[in-house]
């Protein structure tokens, strides 16, 4: 199974986009969402220098901008990529470009967000000192201990013996003199705390903003960075668009998920490497590309010729499915036959682990068209639990 990762702010070099300039179609692109977003992508993907790329405000609609047009070059025709990806996510800002991706949003609508969401993260940064460091090493459970004791915040969980701290200058300071035992501690050159408090500024403005988006559900399993929870409601992978400001990213559950859900390849879009870096240390065994420059296509179509299969969700258009979340086990809570109604938001049942008991709801409703799993069946994340048809249509067609 092929997952397609998108990368987060910091991953961005000076003049990565350039070669993917020869590529045909790709700079009509980039000027189509440079007029879009104000932002002139196509001079700060090629010739601006690292300080000016790594301005929240310009970085931010850089990266979503990238990704867009070269998933347009890994997949010219992109409703193939639903027949292809078994499943997407992205890191921080990079969960924007997933949720274009997965059909969620536009690539219009993507732009504005992510403009409004580096303008609003660079003020919420400007108004406190505020920063981030690498945390390598160490026991997690220590370095979380120790973050908290300076009052820092986990702001982004990697997995792979990574994890990112941040909070204030001082706190930051204090924390690299006291480092947890058996970890380095390394200050990341960032405008600000992200995915911290410090960011609900932010979170107020894209709040407001999401109230006039319209959305769809995802066409391939949406692994959300928050919790590594399989997403299939689009109101909800944009609410979470708008939380993951100022939440911690779960990039360690996104891996997780990926290796329930029984994945064989990835694949990074630009500005990649970051991302299978974390990949080949947490996921051993798992074919990974970078898609760096266009020499790097030919690689990736191999891989997603090899890899690629076509979702649940895509193959079944016509009908809505309720899938799970996470890995455990299914119990049913709704004595629902074949052609009854479920009302929106109906619970019909939960999934349980070791941790949690998580509700599982038809955030849509429908008429129950074919129970799927049964009472005490174990589930993987996105695999489909109840298929529905929507209300007023028939349900035999």
């Amino acid at each position: 199974m092929l997952v397609v990762v998108a990368p987060g702010q910091g991953s961005q070099s000076p003049g990565f986009l350039t070669p993917w300039l020869e590529v045909p179609g790709v700079r009509d692109r980039l000027d189509w969402l440079s007029a879009v977003s104000g932002i002139d992508l196509v001079a700060h993907g090629t010739t601006s220098d690292a300080d000016t790329i790594r301005d929240t405000a310009v970085a931010q609609p850089l990266i979503v901008g990238a990704g867009l047009v070269t998933l347009l070059s890994l997949f010219p025709h992109p409703a193939a990529a639903f027949g292809r990806i078994g499943a997407g996510a992205g890191h921080s800002v990079g969960e924007i470009t997933a949720a274009v991706g997965a059909g969620v949003i536009s690539a219009e609508q993507a732009m504005v967000f992510v403009r409004e969401r580096g303008r609003g993260m660079a003020q919420a940064a400007a108004t406190t000192p505020t920063g981030m460091s690498a945390v390598l090493g160490g026991d997690p459970d220590v370095v979380v201990a120790k973050a908290a004791e300076h009052g820092l915040t986990p702001a982004n969980m990697n997995g792979a013996g990574q994890i990112v701290v941040a909070g204030t200058l001082e706190q930051l300071a204090a924390f690299a003199a006291d480092p947890p035992e058996g970890a380095r501690v390394r200050p990341l050159e960032v405008a600000g705390a992200f995915h911290t408090e410090h960011m609900a500024p932010a979170v107020s403005t894209l709040a407001h903003l999401a109230r006039s988006i319209t959305t769809h559900d995802p066409r391939i399993p949406m692994i959300s960075n928050a919790d590594g929870r399989v997403i299939h409601d689009g109101r909800e992978v944009l609410g979470r668009l708008v939380s993951q400001v100022s939440s911690p990213v779960r990039w360690d559950l996104c891996m997780d998920a990926m290796r329930d859900l029984g994945v064989t390849a990835v694949i990074e879009i630009p500005p990649a490497g970051t991302l299978i870096g974390l990949v080949k240390r947490a996921l051993p065994g798992v074919e990974t590309l970078a898609l760096k420059t266009p020499d790097d296509l030919p690689a990736a179509w191999r891989l997603i010729n090899d890899h690629g299969r076509q979702s649940v969700i895509a193959t079944n258009p016509t009908w809505r499915m309720v899938v799970a979340p996470i890995k455990g086990t299914f119990r049913r809570a709704d004595d629902s036959v074949v052609g009854d109604d479920l009302p929106v938001g109906a619970g019909i049942g939960t999934v349980e682990t070791l941790r949690e008991k998580l509700t599982v709801a038809a955030p849509h409703g429908g008429t129950v068209v074919e129970w799927i799993v049964e009472d005490g069946d174990p589930v993987s994340p996105g695999q489909p639990i109840l298929r529905l048809h929507p209300l007023g249509q028939d349900s035999t067609a």
